[in-house]
């Protein structure tokens, strides 16, 4: 099992209780607005987790379909939108293996919903395919994922702490405790990107304007340029 499938077994409680889960509203607000307010697009929600973009884009008279590894994380999604009384199609599949194509006007995956999650950069380079396949031939494509130069400016001195710098993985202890109050420790092993590697990889997938500014915790603007202080980068493609 990988940490990703440990970790969110038991966890979607927890989950929505952290603090990077809060900044929904304003994620959302920048969403709706690169896509021209357009109601009747259909968006896919990559690595939906418990549901929280896609129930509020949902709410706000989208059409969405949330894509999940974990089916602990889509029991409380759909438990979420089933109280907020609206409708979201939520499927449990794996990012690397979706059966859509050309289905979508949108796609969108934030707060590193499946990519850089992944234990080698081909898996997460297929995340990256399976959303360009899931999409229309005008579809744009708006996702979150972990900056490389961030790492590479702030390097870490802790003990539970290791960045390879040749392969720009992070293999960070983390401890936490799950929705029934066990605790638990395991080693995260994540992938941080240059965005000039984002940019080549977006390129040879056909889209063929690729915008990265930095990734504001709920306030997504164009107005924020990418620096080595901005820990996590926002990514707009279009094909």
């Amino acid at each position: 099992m990988q940490w990703y499938e440990k970790l969110f077994e038991n966890y979607a409680d927890q989950y929505d209780r952290e603090p990077f889960t809060h900044g929904t509203l304003g994620e959302c607000d920048f969403i709706e607005r690169e896509l021209n307010y357009n109601k009747s697009l259909k968006i896919v929600d990559i690595g939906c987790g418990t549901g929280r973009h896609a129930i509020e884009l949902a709410k706000r008279g989208y059409s969405v379909t949330g894509i999940d590894l974990s089916e602990a994380q889509l029991k409380k999604a759909r438990e979420k939108a089933e109280q907020a009384n609206v409708k979201v199609e939520f499927l449990r599949y794996d990012a690397r293996n979706l059966p859509f194509e050309n289905q979508f006007d949108a796609a969108i995956m934030i707060c590193e919903g499946a990519f850089p999650l992944m234990e080698t950069d081909e898996m997460n380079f297929e995340i990256l395919k399976n959303a360009a396949r899931a999409l229309k031939s005008t579809g744009k494509f708006i996702f979150t994922t972990l900056n490389g130069l961030y790492r590479l400016f702030h390097p870490s001195n802790s003990e539970t702490e290791r960045f390879d710098l040749m392969t720009m993985r992070s293999h960070d202890l983390f401890t936490y405790a799950d929705d029934d109050g066990n605790e638990h420790q395991i080693v995260i092993n994540e992938r941080y990107y240059m965005p000039s590697e984002i940019t080549w990889l977006l390129k040879s997938l056909s889209f063929h304007k690729i915008e990265i500014f930095a990734a504001k915790l709920g306030a997504f603007s164009r107005e924020d340029k990418l620096t080595p202080d901005d820990f996590e980068m926002l990514v707009v493609a279009e094909k």
